[in-house]
């Protein structure tokens, strides 16, 4: 029997991470030529959202939980969670209900047709109109931009096969862009349009520099534009700054006596320029920050805790070593160990 992995990522989800499994579970039972298994993935939650997970692992062994040390953000830890899902594929799935999960079976079928990527396309949104316009926006910029063809209302909800799961480990990305990198691969895709529905409960965790953090990494992963931009502008401006030089001296020898040049075109020359290049600056900062973050090599999160992983002893990821369960398919470091004593790592 074929397994299906659907990971939810949380952190302070306490209202709707039980909606969430028990939505899951009542769709999974439509499916009974699949097994399958939960993972939900905890950034170091401050609220119950760990307490009801230890209880849900508790009553139903195919709720599986990671537990992160701390909260190591919106883009590491969930990356870490897919690449330590061992199903057949692999669902993704978020704990407000935003990506619905009735539309899984739609995913699965599409999957037995011999596509390996499937995705959810959003056609609408119940959010407000205005960051639905925003993220439309944003997201036909980084089409034009990018260097690979990337999906218009794609924000990484969709059916992962086990291959692009294996593919997407070897890159060894330690910061990805999950939505470019999915495109990067090129592998044939089935796309399925939805509604987005609104968040059942609670607040957002997507504060506005997660959005930005998002934005500008999907720049710096996926395009070069910006920075040949900066220099074709560098060059437009030094030849239009020649000219308007050329112009003043011109003017100037024309008119000795008459002409004055006065101070507000000297303080909007020098405002206007500092602009451009801090502008840019920053965007090359961008650039070096995201080269930073691949080179230190760090791991994607370090976890504390891990909820009936023994009961995959079975899989071929997995190695028994006396009384010891070694995780052997990890990435980013040595193997978890899970024994008596809880997780570590040799």
């Amino acid at each position: 029997m074929r397994l299906l992995t659907i990971l939810t990522p949380c952190f302070n989800e306490q209202d709707n991470v039980r909606d969430v499994y028990r939505q899951v579970k009542e769709v999974m039972a439509t499916l009974p030529a699949y097994d399958y298994e939960h993972l939900f993935i905890d950034n170091a939650s401050t609220d119950r959202t760990v307490d009801i997970l230890r209880d849900l692992a508790k009553s139903d062994r195919r709720v599986k939980v990671i537990v992160n040390t701390r909260n190591f953000g919106h883009i590491r830890s969930p990356y870490h969670g897919f690449l330590q899902a061992r199903g057949d594929a692999v669902i993704g799935c978020v704990a407000d209900l935003q990506d619905p999960p009735e539309l899984i079976p739609q995913f699965v079928r599409k999957w037995e047709e011999g596509y390996k990527i499937v995705i959810g396309v959003k056609k609408s949104s119940e959010e407000s109109k205005l960051m639905f316009g925003v993220r439309r926006l944003y997201y036909r910029l980084i089409g034009r931009l990018s260097d690979v063809e990337l999906v218009q209302d794609f924000t990484g909800f969709g059916l992962y096969d086990r291959e692009v799961v294996e593919r997407c480990r070897e890159t060894d990305e330690q910061y990805p862009y999950f939505r470019g990198l999915i495109c990067e691969l090129g592998f044939e895709r089935a796309e399925i349009e939805y509604a987005q529905p609104a968040r059942h409960r609670g607040v957002t965790k997507n504060s506005l520099y997660a959005l930005y953090d998002t934005a500008m990494l999907g720049f710096t992963s996926h395009s070069k534009v910006p920075l040949r931009i900066a220099a074709i502008t560098g060059f437009l401006l030094s030849i239009m700054s020649l000219l308007i030089a050329l112009g003043y001296l011109i003017v100037k020898l024309a008119f000795w006596d008459t002409f004055q040049l006065g101070l507000a075109p000297l303080l909007i020359g020098i405002y206007f320029f500092g602009a451009i290049q801090l502008f840019f600056i920053g965007m090359l900062g961008e650039y070096i920050g995201s080269i930073n973050t691949q080179v230190h090599k760090r791991p994607l999160v370090v976890e504390k805790e891990r909820l009936n992983f023994e009961a995959d002893v079975a899989r071929p990821n997995f190695v028994v070593e006396g009384d010891l369960v070694t995780l052997g398919a990890q990435v980013n470091g040595p193997p978890f160990v899970a024994g008596k004593g809880g997780v570590r790592r040799d």
